[in-house]
């Protein structure tokens, strides 16, 4: 039994909609430290929605998201600091460099990482395009960009990811899928959607289906 001590993220009926569509309601779940949450549905339940809700990006029309217990909407500050978020959209600026996406993003986040950008591209073999525009890159190249964020936040306790394995390659998916085991298995807690069948914790993952 989930103990409420070591719920780090809930969510309490919560209903979204996109105009006058209800995309869904009676959302409800517990997160505690050390598991994942894989949200599935269809193209159009509403997940990216959903995760939007969770970082408190998109205000539900009822229902409540906590933190440590503690509703995100009052708390929304410290929430942020232990949170990193990223959308199925890589989110980089075309005329940065992935190196300039990465330290500008590390710095308005907080984060102590940016002594090992240099060796974070050159593990997810992207060292040649580091300073290259973003524009310059390909959609696998763009993918890992974004994601080599997770490598140097994983002080942050919950990551939340809107389709983090699109555009990757099978070895890139394998190095992912085993960064983000290593998150939970370190206590963290993970919330993601994919359309690839990829359970990242096996037997610490639980499953919210929307528009069933």
């Amino acid at each position: 039994m989930t103990s409420a001590a070591s719920v780090l993220l809930s969510a309490a009926r919560l209903e979204c909609r996109r105009g006058r569509r209800r995309l869904f309601s009676e959302v409800s779940f517990a997160l505690p430290a050390g598991r994942a949450l894989l949200v599935s549905g269809r193209n159009g339940a509403g997940k990216t929605t959903l995760l939007r809700a969770l970082c408190g990006l998109t205000r539900p029309e009822v229902g409540e998201v906590a933190w440590r217990g503690r509703a995100v909407r009052d708390h929304r500050d410290e929430y942020h600091a232990e949170l990193v978020f990223l959308g199925h959209h890589s989110a980089l600026k075309d005329d940065l460099t992935p190196e300039e996406n990465l330290r500008c993003a590390l710095e308005l986040g907080g984060d102590d990482g940016a002594a090992h950008v240099a060796a974070t591209f050159e593990r997810l073999g992207l060292a040649a395009c580091a300073r290259l525009p973003v524009r310059s890159l390909s959609q696998g190249q763009r993918r890992r960009a974004a994601l080599a964020r997770l490598w140097l936040s994983r002080a942050r306790p919950l990551w939340i990811l809107d389709e983090p394995f699109v555009a990757l390659d099978a070895e890139s998916t394998a190095t992912l899928a085993g960064l983000l085991r290593a998150h939970v298995d370190g206590g963290g807690a993970l919330v993601y959607t994919t359309h690839q069948e990829i359970d990242v914790a096996p037997g610490r993952t639980e499953r919210l289906a929307l528009g069933d």
